[in-house]
C-alpha cells in the first residue's frame, strides 16, 4: 500500500499528559509529522532528565541535631560532639549507598568535583517554631560533602526551606554542579 506507513507503538505512561488523549487504535493510519514531534518531544525530555540525573544527587536524610547537640566544649575547645559526629557517619553511609545505586555514579562523581556546586536542602520539622531553618546546614552540608569526599568551599549556592511533617522529620537534599555564572 502506498503512503502507509506502521504505527508507532508509545505506552500511554511515557506520553506527556497532553498528548495520551491523542492515542489511536491500530486500524487508524497517523500521520508521520506527529509521530515525530512526539518521540522528539520524549527524546528531548529523556536526555534533560538523563543530563540531570548526571549532574545532580538527591538524598533523603534524617534531620540533623540542633545546634546544641552539635557541639561539645571540652578544656575550652569547642569540638563536635558524639552526636553530630554519628549524625556525620550516618548521612556518609546513606550518601555512599545512594551513590553506589546510581547507574550514572562516576559521570556523576566527575561533575560534581570538577564544577562550581549548588545545595538546595527542605527541612521538613515536627514544628515550626522549635528549630531554626539555618541550625542544620552547617552539619548537614559537610556531611553530605565529606561523604562524597567534596570540599564544601565549592558550594556557590543555597536554598533552604522550612517545612511541617510531624509524622515524617526528614531533610530532602539536591547538590548539583552548576556553572559559575
Amino acid at each position: 500500500m502506498p503512503g502507509y506507513r506502521r504505527p508507532i507503538r508509545i505506552p500511554a505512561s511515557s506520553l506527556p499528559p497532553t498528548l495520551v488523549s491523542f492515542r489511536t487504535s491500530r486500524s487508524i493510519r497517523r500521520p508521520a509529522q506527529p509521530q515525530a514531534a512526539i518521540l522528539t518531544h520524549l527524546n528531548a525530555a529523556a536526555l534533560s532528565a538523563l543530563h540531570e540525573e548526571q549532574r545532580s544527587i538527591t538524598l533523603t536524610l534524617p534531620v540533623p541535631p540542633s545546634i546544641n547537640h552539635q557541639y561539645a566544649t571540652v578544656n575550652g575547645r569547642r569540638l563536635l560532639s558524639s552526636t553530630g559526629r554519628s549524625y556525620k557517619a550516618q548521612v556518609g553511609q546513606l550518601v555512599w549507598i545512594r551513590l553506589a545505586a546510581s547507574p550514572h555514579k562516576a559521570v556523576l562523581l566527575s561533575q560534581l568535583q570538577s564544577s562550581a556546586l549548588a545545595l538546595s536542602i527542605r527541612f521538613y520539622f515536627t514544628s515550626a517554631l522549635r528549630r531554626d531553618v539555618d541550625g542544620g546546614l552547617k552539619i548537614a552540608q559537610d556531611a553530605i560533602c565529606e561523604g562524597l569526599g567534596l570540599n564544601d568551599n565549592r558550594i556557590i549556592e543555597t536554598h533552604l526551606y522550612k517545612h511541617v511533617d510531624r509524622r515524617n522529620p526528614r531533610i530532602e537534599v539536591v547538590l548539583s554542579a552548576t556553572s559559575l555564572a
